[in-house]
């Protein structure tokens, strides 16, 4: 469903990302990770438009989409929560929502659009806050929200775009303990739909463990392990990786 083909990004003399090949079935969950700097956030920028490649291509069902725009990529099914949160912060949590909704029914709302649609948007809206546990929150500007609601509210509003591919980028940094299973529970429902394709950045080797079909490490940009959960964990490489060791690909 997605792949990448020597995708590359060059920050003046250093490649952040360098010459990385990986496709990315869908049903399957795979888990990028690789210490601090290791690239991982930015391969993810790549993927999803919010940086131009340097060289390389992205491509998506088989088709180039390396030249398309964020928004555009949107639109084919590429969906991306952030690592730092992405939102109208003085929207509340349910137009957060329901602007999503709107985007992904292509319904435009006016003064003449009928109140049904309205209601029908809003029901569906209410219904993405339910399953990330805040729909008492639904009325509450999303700039005042805890930064662990900021979070869920980012993974509501990606669950209304239904993408193909989801994309999460630490999905439970800055998290408390208590809040982190509400969104760890909505990815493994998703992966057990089996028709989605989910890409995972995460620094908890325990939910890595738990949630992966596939381990991708990167380490100074490039790609130096992929394979099995408990393969790539226990492997010498990664273990060079993360401390620091120079990690030969």
């Amino acid at each position: 469903m997605l792949e990448t083909e020597n995708l590359t990004i060059r920050f003046g003399g250093h490649a952040a990302v360098d010459g990385v090949t990986c496709a990315f079935q869908p049903g399957t969950l795979t888990s990028i990770v690789g210490p601090n700097g290791a690239g991982k956030t930015t391969y993810f920028n790549l993927i999803s438009g919010q940086l131009p490649a340097s060289a390389g291509k992205v491509k998506l069902n088989g088709h180039d989409i390396t030249g398309l725009a964020a928004p555009r990529r949107t639109r084919l099914g590429l969906g991306r929560a952030f690592q730092l949160t992405n939102l109208f912060p003085n929207l509340s949590a349910l137009e957060n929502v329901r602007l999503a909704v709107q985007v992904k029914s292509g319904k435009a709302l006016d003064l003449f659009s009928r109140v049904s649609t309205h209601r029908e948007l809003t029901d569906r809206a209410r219904e993405h806050l339910a399953a990330v546990s805040l729909s008492d929150r639904a009325d509450t500007v999303a700039a005042t929200l805890p930064h662990g609601d900021q979070r869920k509210l980012e993974v509501a509003i990606l669950l209304a775009l239904e993408p193909d591919i989801f994309m999460f980028d630490e999905p439970t940094a800055g998290m408390s303990i208590d809040d982190v299973p509400t969104v760890l529970d909505i990815i493994a429902a998703i992966k057990k739909r089996g028709d989605k394709t989910i890409l995972l950045v995460e620094h908890k080797m325990d939910v890595v463990r738990s949630l992966s079909d596939r381990i991708v490490v990167l380490h100074q940009g490039k790609l130096v392990a992929d394979g099995k959960p408990a393969e790539v964990i226990n492997s010498d490489i990664v273990r060079e990786a993360y401390l620091g060791g120079a990690a030969d690909a």
